[in-house]
């Protein structure tokens, strides 16, 4: 197995499981915690509970990255693709996010980081499978 397919593998293993352990703690408590999320988060943003934020994350960031890793283990048809589309799906959570929170902190970066690993070894992946199995097209 290649380091790229590697780097994504990884990328889309550390997303799914820190996006169950972020998702879940917020659909159990809507309302925050002290200890997990206070709710003055929620100030500036549309929400009044961590309820739709929580299934969003758990939805589009966890359930979304293990079928994405899925595909990538099975060696499906444009799974590259698919990677690189949980790479962008990741960058529109972080920066929806910190523009609601108004905020923005050092695990922002490290997602950052894990969004640009995934768009960039999707995409490279896509481009090895298109070389390593080009279209014919007949005379």
């Amino acid at each position: 197995m290649g380091f790229i397919r590697k780097l994504a593998i990884v990328s889309l293993l550390f997303l799914g499981i820190s996006a169950l352990i972020g998702g879940i703690p917020m659909l159990i408590f809507p309302i925050g915690s002290p200890n997990l999320l206070p709710p003055s988060l929620l100030a500036h943003t549309p929400f009044h509970s961590f309820f739709v934020p929580g299934l969003i994350l758990l939805v589009m960031n966890g359930l979304l990255s293990f079928f994405v890793l899925w595909l990538t283990l099975r060696n499906a048809r444009s799974y590259g693709l698919w990677v690189a589309f949980q790479g962008c799906v990741l960058f529109g959570w972080l920066i929806v996010q910190c523009i609601m929170i108004r905020a923005v902190g050092g695990l922002h970066y490290l997602y950052a980081a894990n969004a640009l690993a995934l768009l960039v070894s999707g995409l490279m992946l896509n481009s090895l499978a298109r070389k390593a199995s080009p279209i014919h097209l007949p005379a």
